[in-house]
């Protein structure tokens, strides 16, 4: 009797709908206390349970609260079922502070109602979205269609769903809104306006019995087929087992996420429990148990557990000061005194429950990992989870990064590739792409009105877009709208065309319109399909000022030094190897000295005629003559290139030299360079338009002071067909500015962008391109481009030096044998001669003639027989019939040695 009187008894209210719902979440309440009070005897405090029946709408629940609250004075209430019979007795429980703690009330609308008391045991539904928006990335989708309930529970999730898709690029293209009691024929109806829409990518986020009969019409209508692709919310994939099997089994194909919870030996416990307490009540019509179930369970444990943590003794409620005139008797609600205690103690308890770890962070269920499923056949399937640290992963344990981070999907369809997630609308629309009007530079974009109104649209742009769309793995009907007035004049600039697409009257712009950074924030632009940037055109001139000396400039003054030092090099080579046995190489002094540098710079263009003897002369010349004729033909080619040049020098190169000049300058009519010329620094008066080739050739052949301009800035692809047909006349100096080129609009977000861009690298990269260019651009190359038009670098050794070490080589090479040969055969060992007198001796022999050399033997011959037949005439007779006169007369008889 002792130990029974120190019992208190803590009362708590129940508001639940009671059908088989509410008698599951009351059945597994009733089994926690049970459980938790049988391992926990030695306690205090006693959970006593007083229930209400909500009847599935918010006044009774209401109803419930405040007869929980005023007439039984209950010190927690647990429930309501629902989040939209939440507001009211969250509001309640804060008057009269008591705890209101829910384990199935997920709406995150429901946080603006924050206050001290109230306690979401249950996930917030904003705590799925992030993973939705993983789930959306991971296959590249970009837009989604948001399909809801018409209530607080299908609207709460929203803003956070479409921040978390923003984050990943992507965004909620339309909102399908469905009435909880909408009827089948409303659903259909909202299925088929979903039909003819492009995305096909689906969030559903409604309750159970709606959801049911959403996929149930889906299925009946065509659309769970391969091209659409769906999401479910946890308000679905939680009370999968009380769906009936006729409804997942149309499911197929879907994706769905739930909270994780981990197997355990008191989960499976429980599980058992529940299920033969329901065979032994055949009264209790209860669900099979779900998540809310496993809540409710861990909600009656914590508060049991705070309720002892807080001591409880003083149960009272205090009167509420109310004045007398009250006309309701909510202003008579009383507070519970208990009910501070009692919330501080809720907010610190933590434990394992069978539904995972419970603990609250600022009044609400910390979020355990989300499961990833897919439906298959009659239930569905682990492919992955999603954390907040590590996103999607196919373990728990993995940190995996790679790119395939979900198992095998199977998509609606029974397909195992996943949707595109968006087709062309069912409803037979056409693309609507609008095209420029252009005054010139036909080549690009032409309008060609026809007698009855109707427009042909062709040129190099409209080629290149009917291209890429025929290179798209689906087909697109589309059709060319011209951005014209009433005169067929262009009906603004290419930013107001651009600003169509924005505004949704064009769905996309085809032509030479060019990716610039202010257009991007309002349109979306493909990968570009021509070559990038601003450049200029200037006229050229003749410039002959410099002609006189620019033979000169072949060649670096290096390779002009190294180049007249080998010729005398050479030149001095031969004449020693040919002096003593090659009669063209002797002579007077000056004579030989003339010899030396004639031969030399003779061989420069094989004009020599005087013939060499010695095989180490010849070989030296081989490798020589190989060396000039590399130097003169370079030296004839870098001169041409030198002349030619000359005459294409441009009149300006330098952009800021226009500004100090004062110089007016050109833009294209319409084009985004107007503005780019005034972010330089260029007056405004300055700037001239122009709209066609002809008109900017007539601007630039006046010039800057005669009513024209100095120069033009446009794009390089414009400026290449200008140059095309006046490449004489004019040259391309840039670029001097970065654009991106040509490229094909959208609006912001459209799936098109991805799939169009593919398919201009296709293109681009293939034969066809080069057919449209040459159809509609001819050859833009045959004119020099802007590096052509920079003097050619000078020929400087670095070269050729390759080419003179193998010369200086083999030259010193024959010099060392002819003079190790010419010492070893003329040096005499004579002890009583100085050094001095021996060089001297050595000297006097290489200036002599070496008559034992085949070249010298029948001119020997010769004289020693017409010294004979003249023996006794006289000296001068002797020396008149002398075949040789520059043979002195000693060195013919002076010895016997001499003539051998």
């Amino acid at each position: 009797m002792g130990a029974a009187a120190q019992i208190i008894p803590v009362r708590v209210g129940t508001v639940l709908e009671m059908n088989k719902y509410g008698e599951m979440a009351l059945s597994c309440i009733s089994m926690a206390l049970s459980d938790f009070y049988s391992t926990h005897q030695h306690y205090n405090t006693r959970l006593l349970l007083i229930n209400r029946h909500s009847n599935g709408d918010v006044v009774s629940a209401a109803a419930a609260g405040v007869d929980l609250v005023k007439n039984v004075e209950v010190q927690a209430i647990i429930g309501p079922t629902f989040s939209v019979q939440a507001n009211f007795l969250i509001s309640l429980g804060d008057k009269a502070q008591v705890p209101i703690v829910t384990f199935s009330a997920t709406s995150p609308s429901l946080s603006s109602f924050r206050t001290p008391y109230f306690v979401r045991a249950t996930l917030n539904d904003s705590s799925q979205a992030e993973a939705i928006g993983a789930v959306v990335e991971a296959f590249g989708w970009r837009q989604v269609v948001a399909v809801y309930e018409d209530n607080q529970f299908g609207e709460g999730i929203l803003p956070y769903l479409s921040d978390a898709l923003q984050q990943v690029n992507a965004r909620i293209s339309y909102r399908s809104v469905i009435p909880p009691l909408a009827t089948d024929d409303h659903i259909q109806a909202e299925l088929y306006k979903l039909m003819t829409m492009q995305t096909r990518v689906f969030v559903v986020h409604t309750m159970s019995p709606l959801a049911s009969r959403l996929f149930t019409k889906a299925k009946s209508i065509g659309m769970m087929s391969e091209e659409y692709a769906w999401i479910v919310t946890d308000g679905v994939v939680n009370v999968l087992n009380s769906l009936d099997p006729s409804v997942v089994e149309s499911m197929l194909g879907v994706i769905g996420v739930k909270p994780y919870i981990p197997r355990s030996k008191e989960l499976q416990s429980f599980e058992f429990r529940y299920k033969k307490r329901l065979q032994n009540n055949s009264k209790v019509v209860a669900a099979d148990l779900n998540i809310f179930g496993l809540w409710a369970y861990d909600s009656a444990v914590a508060l049991a557990m705070a309720a002892e943590k807080a001591g409880l003794r003083n149960l009272t409620y205090r009167d509420a000061n109310v004045s007398t005139n009250s006309s309701t008797d909510l202003d008579a609600v009383g507070v519970s005194d208990a009910g501070p205690k009692l919330i501080q103690a809720l907010s610190t308890v933590t434990f394992k429950g069978i539904a995972g770890d419970f603990k609250l962070v600022d009044g609400e269920l910390q979020a355990p990992p989300l499961e990833i499923v897919n439906f298959v056949g009659s239930g569905v399937r682990n492919i992955g989870y999603w954390t907040r640290e590590n996103g999607i992963v196919k373990e728990l344990s993995s940190t995996n990064t790679s790119k395939n981070k979900l198992a095998s999907i199977i998509w609606p369809g029974d397909r195992s590739s996943a949707p595109k997630g968006w087709v062309i609308p069912t409803n037979g629309k056409k693309l609507r792409v609008g095209v420029p009007i252009k005054a010139g530079f036909f080549e690009f974009v032409r309008v060609t009105w026809n007698p009855n109104n109707s427009t042909q649209v062709e040129g190099y742009c409209i080629d290149v877009f009917d291209a890429v769309m025929a290179a798209l793995p689906y087909g697109v009907p589309y059709e060319f709208i011209p951005f014209a007035n009433s005169d067929h004049k262009m009906a603004g600039n290419y930013n107001d065309m651009t600003y169509q697409v924005y505004l949704g009257n064009y769905d996309a712009v085809a032509g030479d319109v060019t990716i610039v950074a202010n257009r991007s924030q309002y349109v979306d632009f493909t990968l570009p399909y021509t070559e990038s940037g601003v450049a200029m055109v200037v006229p050229i001139r003749d410039d002959k000022s410099k002609n006189a000396w620019v033979f000169l400039k072949p060649l670096t003054w290096e390779l002009w030094l190294t180049s007249f030092c080998s010729f005398v090099f050479i030149g001095f080579l031969i004449w020693i190897l040919e002096h003593r046995i090659n009669e063209d190489f002797r002579g007077p002094f000056w004579y030989q000295v003339g010899m030396i540098f004639w031969f030399a710079f003779s061989t420069m263009v094989f004009a020599h005629k005087e013939r060499v003897v010695s095989n180490l002369s010849r070989l030296v010349l081989i490798i020589w003559f190989l060396v000039v004729l590399i130097l003169t033909q370079s030296y004839t080619a870098s001169l041409a290139s030198m002349l030619t040049v000359q005459k294409l020098h441009p009149t300006v190169t330098d952009v800021n030299l226009l500004i100090r000049n004062k110089d007016y300058v050109g833009y294209m009519q319409g084009s985004f360079v107007y503005g780019l010329l005034k972010k330089m620094n260029f007056d405004e008066s300055r700037l001239v338009e122009y709209n066609s080739p002809e008109n900017l050739d007539e601007l630039l052949s006046k010039g800057s002071g005669n009513g024209g301009i100095a120069a033009a800035f446009h794009e390089i692809p414009y400026i290449k067909l200008f140059l095309g047909k006046y490449c004489n006349k004019y040259t391309m100096i840039g670029p001097i500015n970065k654009a991106d080129g040509f490229g094909i609009v959208f609006p912001i977000g459209s799936p098109l962008v991805t799939d169009v861009s593919r398919a201009i690298l296709n293109v681009t990269e293939g034969q066809k391109m080069v057919e449209i260019e040459k159809k509609w651009l001819g050859d833009m190359k045959k004119c020099s481009d802007s590096n052509a038009l920079l003097s050619p670098k000078n020929l400087g050794l670095a070269s050729f030096w390759g080419l003179f070490l193998i010369v200086g080589v083999a030259g010193l090479t024959a010099l060392i044998i002819y003079v190790v040969r010419f010492l070893r055969e003329n040096w005499s060992d004579d002890g009583d001669s100085t050094m001095w007198r021996r060089i001297l001796d050595l000297l006097q022999k290489f200036d002599n003639k070496d008559l034992r050399s085949h070249t010298f033997k029948k001119h020997t011959n010769f004289d020693c027989a017409s010294l004979h037949e003249n023996v006794g005439q006289s000296p001068s007779s002797f020396s008149l019939s002398s075949p040789r006169t520059d043979i002195p007369p000693t060195s013919v008889v002076s010895s016997p040695a001499t003539v051998q």
